[in-house]
């Protein structure tokens, strides 16, 4: 699973026409103020998540992002199996890296894996390799991932993806830390340092037999949990002056910040695709983007919505129930500016008690107390409820 990568935070964008790069800024201070008030706030992020040239890439200064990497930093240094869990968009490759950079392996390679790409008859010739004629098509000797990682991390990623003949074989190479290339004769001795990742409850698939619980818990030594973006709200406006400065980089156009009213938005917002959903939503505003100020409207994020309800946005094809869910009653809610009650209101859509609704909300993560400043004004000519 590869997130598209996040450049390092820099100094913000200065106000444009009263808007600002990111809200919070003294409203006495002159741009320039504010932006070297907003820069000397960055410095400080980066020295209480670390220097760490292995975490330049990842944004943010919430104390659940911090916790997570200091965890990172503690288990880095061994060479126990981790298990990176979380949702799809939340970063586990950037963070399989951010392992591999801090570990005493780091001279050596990580090579990584994709398991749900893996075709069902070539999981082995793919891990372990090949001898010439081993098969029709094997034209050559091949040396397999596990080969490739010697002394490095092997990184599988998806691995809740991969069949179960072949999970049988991985396992096999994980307890013995030896190989055998398909049509071969000899034993070949690996060291490799093994992280996984999964989008995926493993228990859960243990559970239905889709996962084998052996392998389960030879990977889920250290396991760790990567929080969604809507949990770490905090964290937007620093990933989103990094996109818009990634951004004014390969478009070549003078973008400076994201208005104070799209900031509301994108806070707002549930983010079922994480961060890579708000990386592809900032890019699509900065394109469209005719000035300074970058404005993200609410139809981005009904585009974005949609997008992340349709069948094949979550690996396997489909997004649970209740991200599901979460998109379509935030739809609801931004179509009647987040007013619950009433012949117009949100419950009576949903056709559901308002205090059911207030409760599936907090449940969902969507109680958000400026729902009627954050939602776009309805317009006369679309009869949008008020």
């Amino acid at each position: 699973m590869n997130m598209p990568g996040v450049a390092r935070i820099g100094s913000a964008a200065a106000a444009d026409r009263g808007h600002t790069a990111i809200e919070g800024a003294p409203p006495h201070k002159t741009p320039e103020r504010r932006r070297e008030g907003l820069a000397l706030e960055h410095g400080d992020v980066a020295r209480e998540i670390g220097t760490d040239a292995a975490f330049e890439e990842i944004v943010g200064r919430s104390t659940t992002l911090r916790e997570l990497l200091e965890s990172v930093r503690d288990v880095a240094a061994t060479d126990s199996t981790i298990l990176l869990s979380g949702e799809t968009g939340t970063g586990k490759g950037l963070l399989a890296r951010a392992i591999h950079d801090l570990s005493s392996r780091r001279q050596r390679a990580m090579v990584t894996v994709n398991c749900g790409a893996l075709p069902a008859g070539l999981v082995e010739s793919e891990l372990f390799g090949h001898e010439r004629g081993a098969f029709t098509g094997a034209l050559q000797r091949r040396i397999g991932r596990f080969e490739q990682a010697h002394r490095g991390t092997l990184f599988l990623d998806e691995i809740g993806e991969l069949p179960l003949d072949g999970q049988v074989k991985l396992l096999g190479a994980v307890e013995e830390q030896e190989v055998e290339r398909v049509g071969g004769s000899q034993p070949i001795r690996v060291d490799v340092r093994l992280v996984a990742a999964t989008n995926r409850d493993l228990q859960t698939a243990v559970a239905a037999g889709r996962f084998r619980s052996d392998l389960f818990y030879r990977l889920n030594v250290v396991p760790l949990l990567l929080p969604p973006l809507r949990e770490r709200t905090g964290d937007i406006p620093l990933l989103v002056q990094s996109f818009i400065e990634q951004f004014r980089r390969k478009l070549g156009k003078p973008l400076q910040g994201v208005s104070t009213e799209s900031l509301r938005r994108l806070e707002a917002h549930s983010w079922p695709g994480n961060i890579r959903e708000l990386q592809h939503v900032v890019e699509r505003a900065c394109v469209l983007a005719r000035g300074r100020v970058v404005d993200v409207g609410a139809s981005l994020l009904a585009t974005a919505a949609a997008t992340a309800t349709t069948p094949g946005a979550a690996a396997g094809g489909f997004v649970t129930l209740e991200e599901h869910e979460r998109a379509y009653v935030r739809r609801v809610l931004e179509a009647t500016r987040g007013r619950i009650e009433g012949r117009r209101g949100a419950a009576a859509i949903l056709d559901v008690h308002p205090s059911t609704l207030r409760s599936r909300l907090q449940r969902l993560g969507l109680a958000q107390p400026r729902w009627r400043d954050l939602a776009p004004a309805p317009s006369a000519e679309s009869g949008t409820p008020s």
